[in-house]
């Protein structure tokens, strides 16, 4: 990791003098170099895995989720190339890393699953998970039992209810940008649009955190809680910093001084900037949360050496 910093610094060093860059090319070379690293971290991870590819279902889900990261930053930077873009442009942006998210949050419930040796295709459930409760509360109780005992049908509805997300992401944002293209995208649109999301990904996000409630105690060992919240923080702020940034430009203390770029782009810019520093971030936890250890070999010579001890 060091030779690799080293590199990239000695390399910008000698191939641009920086102190005839404007701030915006500052700020360009910058998140860029952001979203270097995290494709860094993220293929350092990467390629480990691949090294011990000792668990093919449960890796490949390890392999979508970690790509989060720096498909967000790639992303954003992308937002930063061209800053005076369309809405259409921007919505495509924000569209391709929703639907990435909404792959995720199914591919993550297929990984709690595993750790169980649940197969939903395989009509597969242990025999000690059998039975279980499961408590739902409001507004599912409206759908659902309150009280509902664990089994092949329940599961299967746990997966539909975060598969759906996957399905209504893409097809919302088709035709929200192609509604934007053609000039016919009024604002009470909008909100149907914002409503029907927030519904679906509700309902995925309620789906994962049931069945971590029903399995907290099995699921311990494999580190769910820093797993998600891998998941659920890049959401989390890419979602409220986007809110605060609404905010800031509402009270006009967010402005913009250039003749050539308005209020409104100025915001999608220090939106892009903040998630690609925020990715670095987030791929660096990813080492921690989705470590090769468990495939390595090295987690069970740490137990037989534990053993041998006590």
């Amino acid at each position: 990791m060091g030779d690799f910093l080293l590199w990239v610094s000695h390399f910008a060093s000698e191939t641009m003098d920086f102190s005839h860059l404007n701030r915006g090319q500052i700020t360009l070379m910058g998140s860029a170099f952001c979203a270097m690293l995290t494709m860094h971290y993220t293929v350092q991870l990467l390629s480990q895995h691949l090294f011990y590819w000792k668990n093919p279902k449960e890796q490949k889900a390890i392999l979508i989720i970690i790509l989060m990261a720096p498909i967000y930053a790639v992303d954003s930077f992308l937002g930063l190339l061209d800053v005076r873009g369309s809405k259409a442009f921007f919505m495509f942006l924000e569209s391709v890393k929703e639907c990435y998210e909404a792959l995720v949050i199914a591919k993550f419930l297929a990984l709690m699953y595993s750790y169980l040796n649940i197969s939903i295709s395989k009509n597969i459930v242990p025999d000690e998970i059998k039975g279980r409760e499961i408590h739902h509360s409001f507004p599912m109780t409206l759908f659902q039992p309150r009280t509902v005992r664990l089994n092949h049908q329940t599961l299967k509805l746990l997966k539909y209810w975060t598969w759906q997300f996957v399905i209504i992401r893409p097809v919302c944002s088709i035709l929200m940008i192609t509604m934007q293209i053609l000039g016919i995208y009024p604002s009470w649109l909008s909100w149907t649009f914002t409503i029907i999301l927030n519904i679906s990904v509700s309902l995925a996000l309620y789906s994962l955190v049931v069945f971590y409630h029903v399995f907290a105690k099995e699921l311990a060992p494999h580190k769910p809680l820093a797993k998600f919240m891998c998941i659920k923080g890049i959401v989390f702020f890419c979602f409220w910093q986007g809110v605060v940034l609404d905010i800031l430009v509402a009270l006009g203390i967010i402005r913009s001084h250039h003749f050539w770029l308005d209020v409104e782009h100025l915001e999608e810019a220090l939106q892009n900037v903040l998630v690609c520093l925020e990715m670095v971030v987030f791929s660096v936890l990813q080492q921690y949360a989705y470590h090769v250890h468990p495939y390595s070999g090295e987690a069970e010579s740490k137990m037989k050496l534990g053993k041998k001890n006590e």
